[in-house]
């Protein structure tokens, strides 16, 4: 008998779980750091897309770091708060000595680490849904529909 299992198409869709199941350790660690602080050697690395919907970063950073940014918890940040019901996390942080808050949605995030303990993980950010005006663009794009004429007939009311 072959101890080996092909792989199979499943309709449960278990990769999707695994990877919410790992979030939750994402999740778990800056809450308790954002609680309690940081333990010992223990610092952290997040990299998130920028673009991501529900991302808050000052202009100037969205304009450096475009798609994708890794900001590091280490010495100097501040108010790291966990919304479990946002689904985001938003810290404080100095960009060349400039203070800035940052707003993360956890499905934003592509990779988190703790180098002290070697721990990290990757994850596959989902594609943001189309910007309002990216679909301006596209519908600026197409041929132009041909303009319809409306009677107002149908809309008065009718005197017996």
């Amino acid at each position: 008998m072959n101890d080996t299992i092909a792989a199979t198409d499943s309709e449960l869709p278990y990769a999707a779980w695994a990877e919410e199941a790992l979030r939750a350790v994402v999740v778990e660690a800056l809450d308790h750091v954002g609680r309690r602080g940081l333990p010992g050697e223990h610092h952290f690395y997040v990299t998130f897309r920028t673009e991501f919907p529900g991302v808050s970063l000052p202009g100037h950073l969205k304009a450096r770091y475009p798609q994708e940014m890794t900001i590091v918890l280490q010495h100097k940040f501040w108010d790291l708060k966990v919304d479990r019901g946002a689904g985001s996390f938003s810290v404080g942080l100095s960009f060349g000595g400039v203070p800035a808050m940052l707003v993360i949605p956890f499905k934003a995030v592509t990779a988190f680490a703790d180098p002290h303990v070697r721990f990290g993980l990757r994850f596959q950010a989902p594609e943001p849904a189309p910007a309002v005006a990216e679909l301006a663009e596209q519908a600026a794009g197409e041929a132009p529909a041909k303009p319809q004429v409306v009677s107002l007939d149908a809309f008065r009311r009718r005197r017996d």
